[in-house]
């Protein structure tokens, strides 16, 4: 594979034990389907998502939120669902140019800082949080794929958490062969990961309702409505991932103008942990309708007077009977379609509550003794 470092051919097929947890070198995975979806978020509050020295990537005036959901079918660890919401940023202490460090991720450190990471198995959460510094945590999650669509359900105590869902692309031909870095919070320190992915993909860059991301009623990413997140820019689709999570792992210290009154998430959350595959029930939380955004209707303007004042009408008597329905002045009532409606202020497009097919839906299996 293409980047692959000389150290990791070397240890091929070789062993590893930590933290109690058996790894059959390298850590890879395989034949795995994977989806991404990318959305334009407030450039300046992403800000407050990112930690000391993270920067987030600037394309244009806006930056990017990317969801990517991985159905891992073979690796190290057995079967999981990972379920990654981050934003995408440089490393540094300046902010980078817009749009260059997309093309020269080496130079300026490009990555995603990983906001929630969700996932199927304790044993996962046990290696990534203790190993690699990730947030991960068990959820409530499935992966969905259909002829059409390929959708990830979110759950947290029987709450809808999040969901997305991607347009299929029609092909799956492009090839990537790239080293994806990964910042994270643990411990009080920046926790940098990699992983060299070499697959193929399709992608959907043009047309409307290419994904859609929905947040829940759920308090764990209420925090992420304040980006302001728009219509999805790309949405992209993996068939099969042919990946390797390097074992090389950096890290720096978090720094503050003050001391934290409270100390950060450290190894007491990973050392309880157990080596478990099993997952939680499948999610189950309704997910609310979409219902597409409606231009707003002007009110009708009103109809022409005459500038002159209006002059008195004189009475002339007629044979003819008067019907009392006949009125001299008319008097022309707005109508209930020509009031402005009330705009719909929500930034993510709301999701459909139709159920997405099961085809490919990964069932929990319990750990070989």
């Amino acid at each position: 594979m293409l980047f692959t470092p000389k150290r990791i051919k070397e240890y091929t097929d070789k062993y590893a034990l930590v933290d109690g947890i058996p790894f059959k070198l390298p850590v890879a995975a395989v034949n795995s389907p994977a989806l991404m979806a990318v959305f334009p978020i407030n450039l300046e509050k992403a800000k407050a998502f990112l930690p000391k020295n993270i920067q987030p990537f600037c394309l244009w005036k806006q930056g990017l939120l990317v969801v990517t959901v991985i159905d891992y079918r073979e690796t190290p660890i057995g079967k999981y669902i990972e379920y990654s919401i981050g934003i995408a940023c440089t490393h540094g202490s300046k902010p980078a140019p817009r749009l260059i460090p997309g093309f020269f991720s080496s130079l300026f450190k490009t990555g995603q800082y990983v906001v929630d990471l969700p996932v199927s198995s304790e044993v996962s959460v046990k290696g990534g949080k203790g190993i690699w510094g990730m947030p991960k945590h068990q959820g409530q999650l499935d992966f969905k794929i259909t002829d059409d669509k390929v959708s990830s359900q979110y759950d947290l105590d029987g709450q809808l958490v999040a969901y997305v869902e991607i347009k299929k692309p029609r092909f799956s031909f492009i090839p990537l062969k790239i080293r994806a870095s990964n910042y994270c919070s643990f411990r009080g320190m920046l926790m940098k990961s990699d992983i060299l992915l070499n697959n193929r993909f399709g992608l959907r860059l043009f047309g409307k309702n290419k994904a859609r991301f929905v947040i829940g009623d759920h308090p764990r990413l209420q925090a992420l409505k304040e980006l302001e997140i728009g219509e999805a820019i790309a949405a992209i689709y993996l068939p099969s991932i042919h990946g390797i999570l390097d074992d090389h792992v950096e890290s720096w210290f978090l720094t503050y103008d003050q001391l934290p009154e409270k100390a950060p998430e450290g190894m007491e959350s990973v050392i309880v942990l157990g080596l478990s595959e099993e997952w939680l029930a499948p999610p189950d939380a309704p997910i609310p309708p979409d219902q597409p955004k409606q231009a707003s209707v002007p009110p009708a303007p009103p109809e022409a007077t005459s500038a002159a004042p209006e002059q008195p009408k004189e009475e002339t008597i007629s044979s003819t009977p008067h019907s009392p329905e006949q009125s001299n002045d008319e008097t022309v009532s707005p109508k209930p379609s020509d009031l402005e409606q009330p705009k719909d202020e929500t930034v993510s497009p709301k999701p459909s509550n139709e159920t997405v097919g099961e085809t490919d839906t990964n069932k929990p299996q319990a750990p070989q003794v």
